[in-house]
C-alpha cells in the first residue's frame, strides 16, 4: 500500500490548520451579531486578507472569498441601514443586513464542516 509521504502529511496538517482559521473567521463573524463586538467583523476580514495567499488553490479558497464578499456586501447596507436609522427604513434595512448575514455564516460554516467549497467549480477537499 501506498503509504502517505511526509510532503502529504504536512500538506494536510497545513489544511487542517487553513480550515480551523477558516472557522474562526466565521466565529468572529458571528459574535459580530452581537452589538459591543462589532470591531470583530472587521478582524475576521482583516485575517482574510493575512491569510489569503496561504488558501490559495485549495477549497478553503472558496470560503475566504465568501467570508470577504460577505463583509465587503454588508458594509453598505449596514452604513445605509445607520444612516437611515432615524427613519423606520433603517430599521429594516439593518434588519434584512443582519438575517442575510446570519444566512452567510451558516450556509458558509456548514459548508466548512461537511468539507465542502463553496461554489461549484472550486478545488475538492482531499479525500
Amino acid at each position: 500500500m501506498n503509504q502517505p509521504t511526509t510532503t502529504d502529511n504536512n500538506r494536510l496538517a497545513d489544511l487542517s490548520r487553513l480550515k480551523t482559521i477558516t472557522t474562526v473567521v466565521y466565529v468572529l463573524q458571528a459574535v459580530t451579531l452581537l452589538p459591543p463586538f462589532v470591531i470583530t467583523y472587521v478582524i475576521a476580514v482583516m485575517l482574510n486578507y493575512i491569510k489569503r495567499d496561504d488558501v490559495r488553490g485549495t477549497w478553503l479558497d472558496s470560503h475566504f472569498r465568501w467570508q470577504i464578499r460577505t463583509f465587503w456586501f454588508s458594509l453598505p447596507w449596514f452604513v445605509l441601514g445607520a444612516l437611515t436609522y432615524v427613519f423606520i427604513v433603517g430599521w429594516v434595512i439593518i434588519a434584512v443586513t443582519y438575517l442575510w448575514l446570519i444566512y452567510r455564516i451558516l450556509k458558509g460554516g456548514l459548508n466548512l464542516y461537511d468539507g465542502k467549497p463553496m461554489y461549484a467549480t472550486a478545488a475538492s477537499p482531499p479525500v
